[in-house]
């Protein structure tokens, strides 16, 4: 008997929250995701065969306040005023819909929105593309890679999803999220 099936669809989603508290602010940032009244479950980065990509809004309207729900997280935070965070995710979804796609996770400080989205992306697609067993140079230029990918037939496509904010002059905590928020039904 399996304990929990395995996830039929998937959504993107971000936040970013601010407050004198840092536990405040990261739920400032749930709420502005949409996930705040979740029981959130980290888990790592397996994008499950046939799970679909839906839109966030359509996902959000199919969580109940208090479900056990699980989630590809990425999280960052800061009170140090002029710094900035950032959260992303990243997703790599292969053409056979048989085949598992991935996931990925990158947060930290300094990069801006478009940044940090492009290497979570790259992240997901290389992990898949050296799963598929694509020839490629991991050295050489994203761009280069995502043409690699794309011609290749073997990946449908990747895109990411990022938070990124500016800790304020006073030294609020400012919690960046970004989430894939997987749903069994």
């Amino acid at each position: 008997m399996t304990m929990f099936p395995t996830p039929a669809r998937v959504f993107l989603t971000k936040g970013v929250g601010i407050h004198r508290q840092a536990l405040t602010a990261f739920e400032f940032a749930l709420r502005a995701a949409d996930i705040e009244q979740q029981n959130l479950v980290y888990v790592s980065s397996i994008l499950p065969p046939g799970c679909e990509l839906i839109g966030r809004e359509i996902g959000i309207e199919r969580l109940k306040p208090g479900d056990i729900t699980f989630c590809v997280m990425a999280r960052a935070e800061t009170n140090e005023p002029g710094r900035h965070v950032h959260a992303s995710i990243g997703l790599a979804r292969p053409t056979d819909p048989a085949m598992y796609g991935y996931i990925s996770e990158h947060h930290g400080f300094g990069m801006n929105a478009a940044s940090s989205g492009e290497y979570a992306e790259d992240l997901a697609a290389t992990m898949l593309a050296s799963t598929l067993g694509l020839d490629f140079d991991p050295e050489a230029a994203w761009n280069e890679r995502k043409q690699i990918y794309e011609h290749s037939h073997v990946i449908i496509d990747s895109m990411s999803t990022t938070a990124s904010a500016e800790c304020d002059a006073d030294g609020k905590w400012t919690c960046a999220v970004a989430a894939a928020v997987f749903l069994f039904s």
